[in-house]
């Protein structure tokens, strides 16, 4: 159930028509069911349906409970959560839990499946072999009923996402995780981001076979403004499929051309360069070759609080420079290999000579230093004066506001760049 549009605004009370006619009562009443919810990371008016849908079923299931579906990301607490879903009163919620999906800890993860070396070797399309085990947090095991609830925009390593990757890697953990990372990555940002059919989703959506617990998913689609434009309830893979036609439509911004210097500026949401790289993947298409994309955000600070160690011990680079001598780097985690060649962007290496496509410029908070460590260009964000970059667009330099969830293109030669 849903519906959507370019030019549309779901009201909230048509909200709570379609979570009550998408989400059938056979399956919550009476039930324990958990809501799967993103972190602070993502544009979405959560309090708001999450609201919703303890009205529309806390009065008849046995348990609603939430998790916040981090991946990888730090932990929030109870009272981060509490306020990322608009709580003000935990009291008035009794059937409800608020919990971290707590990936740092021994315990969490409990095995449900694996895929075979041939398959992995079908899916990815020849690029990787290699039998993968399936782990997700255990609490998803205790529960009647798992509910994916998130946004829909362009991802750098799946192509959209929301839908099933909120349950991998958003609840998960352990080899699949860096193994589908690394898969976008050999495939490159470039090719997939913005591509709904992709190897990387197939593989998330074969993962989730293995799992023996009804999951539905409530996929919105959010414009710039906040303001909610598309929803939909029901089966995990047709929800998800149609937010992610919307997405297509609202969230994919075709530029006449490329641009010699791009400048994104990175929210507030994004406080470590583990996400603030967003900026870079939604923007590297628009940059020409040999440009520079300056990533702004002087609130930025830190490079990652759960994987900087690694970063900081290897540095960003090309895929091609992994590649061409992965026994170096085989203590690395997969995913973080991944996240340095998504942000440094696709280029060559070729007899020890490293070229990349796009220079990426830090005007952070993360200290000069740090910045040649990570092999990523270094500006004092008190120095750049946002003034002398707008309005600028015909001298090819290009500002983007708010970036890092609108994907942008450049038309060239009668075509869009992929």
């Amino acid at each position: 159930m849903g519906f959507g549009g370019k030019e549309l605004v779901v009201k909230e009370e048509q909200v709570a028509e379609i979570l009550q006619e998408g989400i059938p009562e056979e399956l919550y009443k009476g039930k324990s069911v958990l809501v799967l919810t993103p972190d602070g990371t993502r544009t979405c008016p959560l309090p708001m349906l999450v609201r919703n849908l303890k009205e529309s079923l806390g009065e008849e299931c046995e348990a609603l409970d939430f998790m916040v579906a981090l991946g990888t990301h730090p932990p929030l607490g109870r009272e981060r959560i509490l306020r990322l879903y608009g709580i003000e009163r935990e009291d008035s919620w009794p059937k409800s839990r608020f919990m971290d999906h707590r990936w740092d800890l021994p315990g969490t993860l409990v095995e449900v499946g694996r895929i075979a070396a041939e398959e992995v070797e079908s899916i990815s399309q020849g690029l990787m072999r290699e039998e993968v085990r399936l782990q997700v947090n255990r609490h998803l095991l205790e529960y009647d009923l798992v509910i994916v609830l998130g946004p829909v925009f362009p991802h750098e390593v799946v192509g959209f996402s929301g839908g099933a990757k909120y349950i991998f890697p958003g609840v998960s953990g352990g080899g699949f995780v860096h193994l589908f990372h690394w898969l976008g990555a050999l495939i490159t940002c470039r090719k997939i981001i913005g591509i709904k059919d992709t190897p990387v989703r197939k593989m998330i959506h074969r993962a989730v076979k293995e799992l023996r617990v009804p999951i539905l998913c409530i996929a919105l689609v959010v414009k710039e403004d906040g303001s909610l434009c598309g929803l939909y309830a029901g089966g995990l893979e047709e929800a998800w499929s149609r937010a992610t036609d919307l997405s297509s439509e609202i969230h994919i911004v075709v530029k006449g051309g490329s641009y010699q210097t791009v400048l994104g500026i990175a929210p507030q949401r994004y406080d470590e360069l583990w996400t603030a790289g967003k900026v870079m993947y939604k923007l590297e298409q628009v940059v020409s070759p040999g440009g520079t994309l300056i990533i702004y955000g002087p609130h930025v600070k830190e490079v990652s609080k759960t994987w900087g160690h690694y970063i900081e011990a290897v540095g960003y680079h090309v895929r091609d420079y992994f590649l061409a001598q992965m026994e170096r780097f085989q203590g690395i985690p997969r995913a973080v290999l991944a996240h340095l060649t998504h942000v440094k962007g696709t280029g060559i290496y070729s007899e020890g000579v490293e070229s990349p496509d796009v220079n990426v410029v830090l005007a952070t908070g993360i200290p000069k230093e740090v910045c040649e460590r990570i092999n990523l260009g270094y500006t004092d964000p008190s120095s750049l004066r946002l003034e002398d970059y707008r309005g600028r667009e015909g001298e090819g330099i290009l500002v983007v506001e708010n970036a890092g969830e609108i994907l942008y293109k450049a038309l060239e030669r009668g075509g869009v760049t992929q």
